[in-house]
């Protein structure tokens, strides 16, 4: 007489299987490693604003001879040396209860009064707003224009000037 045979997969072969899969899945998400990707996307957000914001001025500037001041007050970004002074330069937005000329408005001269950008590109993270977009503008000693994104994620600062 012969005894019961069971057919299945027991616990231990089933608690192997499970653990390869979580391994596998661990290794999947580091080599994706999706925090990184987002800070990426994020800088790359920036830098295309930056581009945007400084395209606008510059093709603002370029029409009817008008010059940078016409823009408004926007505040140097190097020192008398010409050493490049980030902490100077002028932040862009609404703002209204800063000191006088650390913020400057730019929507009536380039999204309403030119049409030049649909609207002020506001830094990817949460914690801006119009009133700050977490951008800055300045000018250099060359009279050249800079705009700047100061708060990247994992690298130094997106500028770029023209």
């Amino acid at each position: 007489m012969k005894g019961k045979r069971y057919e299945g997969f027991s616990l231990i072969e089933i608690l192997v299987v499970v653990a390869l899969i979580i391994i596998l899945a661990a290794i999947t998400i580091i080599a994706i490693n999706p925090a990184k990707n987002f800070r990426d996307t994020r800088n790359a957000q920036r830098g295309s604003d930056v581009n945007a914001i400084l395209n606008a001025v510059t093709q603002y500037i370029s029409e009817e001879g008008r010059t940078l001041a016409s823009i408004g007050t926007i505040a140097d970004c190097e020192d008398a040396d010409g050493e490049p002074q980030p902490a100077l330069a002028t932040k862009i937005g609404t703002k209204s209860d800063g000191e006088p000329n650390e913020y400057i408005n730019l929507v009536p001269k380039l999204v309403e009064g030119a049409d030049l950008i649909v609207a002020i590109p506001v830094d990817p993270l949460d914690q801006f707003s119009d009133e700050d977009t977490g951008y800055t503008i300045c000018a250099t000693k060359g009279g050249r224009v800079q705009v700047a994104a100061p708060h990247t994620e994992g690298k130094g600062p997106i500028t770029v000037k023209r």
